[in-house]
């Protein structure tokens, strides 16, 4: 009980602050903007001569798959990675080193509580963080979709994992939902990135940037041809594993290979930083 109570109190000071709520502020706009953006008869007739193209001359159906569902993909599609990544990095690299800097660590850990529950207790917060704006974000775009042009089919298009299909309106948004589960997991890891500079001596700011910095070189090397053969060692691929919930049928060994790597990385972000802060001195 005393652990809930202490997870409740950190969950009501993480969504007390204002940057906590940036990111759901910043993802509601520039879902607007995209959608409005696809209303305008330019982006329908590129939509129209991609969807052609990919499909083998199914223009016919294509009204079918030019609503909500589709549009909500596409806003999640080109927003969540980069933009998602600032704002998990700046939650995950605040949560410790703002309350070091502020000097309210020192007065928590002058109560009878171990480091380790400290953490846990701030990296549980984090988590929880991570699954509220991922479902925000899928949700806020497939309601705006759906206001504007109903639910319809789902046409899932991704060149760079050379993925190309089809869904009816139930399957598509059975896929939909799914898939908003494992891109938390997804991106969890630039949460424990941030959260284990967090755990360093290092400002909050300081904490964001190099995780960020880390998460977008590795994301454009992985792009980068000559980088070819290393691919499966950057994180950001392993991380694009959300996509396969699209695919039929769904490589689930795949899958699977891809969140061991990831929750490997995971753990070792997390032992890292209770290392360090398990030895670190707040006296001073």
């Amino acid at each position: 009980m005393l652990f809930l109570r202490q997870f409740r109190a950190e969950l009501l000071k993480m969504f007390a602050r204002k940057r906590t709520w940036m990111g759901f502020g910043a993802f509601f706009v520039l879902e607007l903007i995209i959608l409005l953006k696809l209303q305008t008869s330019e982006a329908e007739r590129f939509f129209q001569r991609d969807f052609t193209r990919n499909t083998g001359g199914m223009e016919l159906i294509f009204g079918d798959y030019f609503r909500g569902l589709t549009m909500a993909f596409m806003v999640m599609g080109l927003t969540i990675f980069l933009l998602g990544s600032v704002f998990l990095a700046l939650v995950g690299g605040d949560v410790v080193s703002k309350e070091v800097e502020d000097g309210t660590m020192r007065m928590t850990l002058c109560r009878p509580v171990s480091r380790f529950r400290v953490l846990l207790v701030k990296y549980l917060s984090c988590v929880v963080y991570t699954l509220v704006l991922v479902v925000f974000i899928g949700g806020s775009a497939l309601l705006t979709g759906m206001a504007w042009r109903g639910v319809g089919g789902l046409f899932a298009y991704v060149p760079e994992e050379h993925l190309l299909v089809l869904f009816t309106q139930k399957e598509g948004l059975i896929r939909f939902c799914s898939a908003l589960v494992f891109l938390t997991a997804s991106l969890l890891t630039i949460t424990t990135l941030g959260f284990m500079f967090s755990c360093f001596n290092a400002k909050p700011a300081a904490a964001t940037v190099i995780t960020l910095t880390l998460f977008l070189a590795d994301r454009i090397l992985s792009f980068m041809p000559q980088f070819e053969s290393y691919k499966h060692w950057f994180m950001t691929t392993h991380m694009a594993t959300w996509t396969n919930i699209f695919r039929d049928p769904i490589p689930w060994e795949r899958i699977a290979g891809d969140y061991m790597y990831l929750f490997g990385l995971n753990a070792t972000f997390l032992i890292v930083g209770y290392a360090v802060f398990s030895r670190r001195d707040f006296k001073s």
